[in-house]
């Protein structure tokens, strides 16, 4: 049996697992204000307690970014994802146990390992099916996933806690990563050379449109992180994310707590309005995508296209995260201007992360991709470590310093990447 554009069916898997991750770590960020008293915790420590949460989820994230590209470079994407959402899949479940706020730090540190599997797995996974040219189509289509991942994020949970509580919300979104586990073992056979369903002509346009082949892969020397190190581009990559990423996980994390302490929105609310920027993001995500791959398509290079796309994404962040701060006081009475700019925000993001997480395997090929990657993913979690355990000292009275700080972050991701790395492939 052979099956025309299988490759797409390879990420449009992977784009569903990124939903079900988000659904899963978005969970805590949308329950906790409305659980926090259960387990004896003062309102003026609710945000401490949820950036500890959160900071233990991080740390765990971090070092499970290093584990699992290592991982998925070692024994393939295919069990290496297979691995991933199954461990991430029981560890969020295990969240219905929690009776203290010491269990929800394990549960979480446990979640936190896992899930980080998807991000180099992913990455991984496109630079195997998919031609330079289409990687940041590909890379939009899974980073979507994270967006569409918040878009049905909020109100499914929000139904599942009003009708059965917020056990039985853990346990019900636990099972999903077990049900994408049957399509995924089944269609992803093996890499594409190898994978008896792909078409020949498939395989010609996937190996052809290569800029470094991934054919003799297990040839090329498995370079150290310490070697890795010695390239600007990979310092490129890492020091951008260390500032850029940790935007997105301010919002994916407070944003909740933000439209309940600063709107006055009920659980039910939050449902109803919370999934809207991040469908603004998911469209970012797309469109990210087709720009850079539209550049490339006229000639550009692929590096110098995704920098473009990057650096629109960093303008359209910082002119929404100006107009958060412009009209912050008036924000509780605009509704839908406050839930604009903060899309805005997200679109942003989302349209330059993409093209910024394809970089590895443009820089890099084989199996140093899913290393680099992985140490960008760690120097992400790393910077949103840092900005975690700053929000709830610096929005004790308003969320106005919070946005400055996610303003001041942007230009600076931005210059790591226009002064660090270069705009072909060469290493």
């Amino acid at each position: 049996m052979k099956i025309k554009g299988l490759r797409w069916w390879i990420i449009g898997l992977i784009g569903l697992a990124t939903v079900i991750n988000y659904i899963d770590r978005s969970a805590i960020n949308i329950m906790w204000p409305y659980i926090y008293k259960e387990f004896g915790i003062a309102d003026a420590d609710n945000k401490q307690a949820l950036a500890i949460i959160t900071t233990c989820f991080m740390i765990m994230y971090a070092l499970g970014q290093m584990f699992t590209g290592k991982m998925m470079d070692m024994i393939g994407t295919r069990i290496g994802m297979a691995i991933s959402i199954s461990a991430w899949s029981i560890s969020i479940a295990l969240h219905a146990l929690s009776r203290s706020i010491m269990s929800f730090n394990i549960f979480r540190g446990l979640l936190g390992f896992s899930e980080a599997g998807n991000w180099p797995g992913a990455t991984k996974s496109n630079a195997e099916w998919f031609p330079s040219k289409e990687r940041a189509i590909a890379q939009g289509i899974f980073g979507a996933g994270a967006s569409l991942g918040g878009v049905v994020a909020a109100p499914i949970i929000a139904y599942i806690y009003v009708a059965f509580g917020w056990r039985a919300t853990f346990i019900g979104i636990g099972a999903l990563g077990f049900l994408w586990l049957i399509p995924w073992l089944i269609i992803n056979k093996n890499i594409p050379s190898k994978h008896p369903w792909i078409t020949d002509a498939e395989l010609k346009h996937i190996e052809d449109g290569k800029v470094s082949s991934l054919k003799n892969s297990s040839e090329e020397p498995v370079k150290s992180w310490r070697e890795l190190l010695a390239y600007k581009n990979t310092w490129g990559i890492i020091t951008s994310r260390l500032f850029l990423d940790p935007v997105w996980w301010m919002f994916l994390t407070w944003l909740p707590t933000f439209l309940k302490d600063q709107m006055g929105f009920d659980i039910k609310q939050v449902g109803a309005f919370a999934w809207l920027p991040y469908l603004l993001a998911a469209i970012g995500g797309l469109l990210g995508g087709f720009y850079s791959s539209s550049l490339i398509k006229r000639g550009m290079s692929a590096a110098k296209s995704r920098k473009k796309a990057i650096a629109i994404g960093c303008f359209i962040m910082l002119a929404a995260l100006l107009g958060i701060l412009f009209y912050l006081d008036q924000l509780k009475s605009q509704e839908n201007l406050a839930i604009f700019l903060i899309g805005s925000t997200l679109f942003g993001f989302q349209f330059l992360i993409n093209n910024l997480q394809t970089l590895p395997s443009d820089y890099f090929s084989g199996k140093n991709v899913g290393a680099v990657a992985g140490m960008g993913g760690t120097a992400a979690v790393t910077g949103t470590i840092i900005i975690t355990l700053l929000v709830p000292i610096i929005s004790k009275t308003s969320f106005q310093s919070f946005f400055i700080v996610a303003a001041l972050l942007v230009p600076l991701g931005w210059m790591c990447i226009y002064f660090l790395t270069s705009n072909d492939v060469k290493k």
